[in-house]
């Protein structure tokens, strides 16, 4: 399965969880529907069907990338140097 770039999974994530709670607050129509965009993208993304396991595919696939500026992130020539 490919992975989406991990920023790129994050910010989706960090995208769905800022429009899930502006939907809450504000209840509209168009909140709505940029929080249905993004859900999709989201299923898509992960290669899931539902919100819940395409976040919990997301959390799995990011678990598995060092972050930025771990020591299993740097690369051999960072470390080299």
């Amino acid at each position: 399965m490919l992975m989406a770039h991990p920023a790129t999974l994050r910010k989706l994530v960090r995208r769905y969880e800022a429009l899930r709670s502006a939907h809450a607050r504000l209840g509209t129509s168009e909140s709505g529907r940029h929080l249905e965009d993004v859900s999709y993208t989201l299923c898509v993304t992960t290669g899931t069907r539902t919100v819940p396991d395409a976040l919990v595919a997301a959390e799995t696939q990011l678990r598995a990338v060092p972050s930025a500026g771990s020591p299993a992130a740097l690369s051999e020539v960072e470390l080299t140097a």
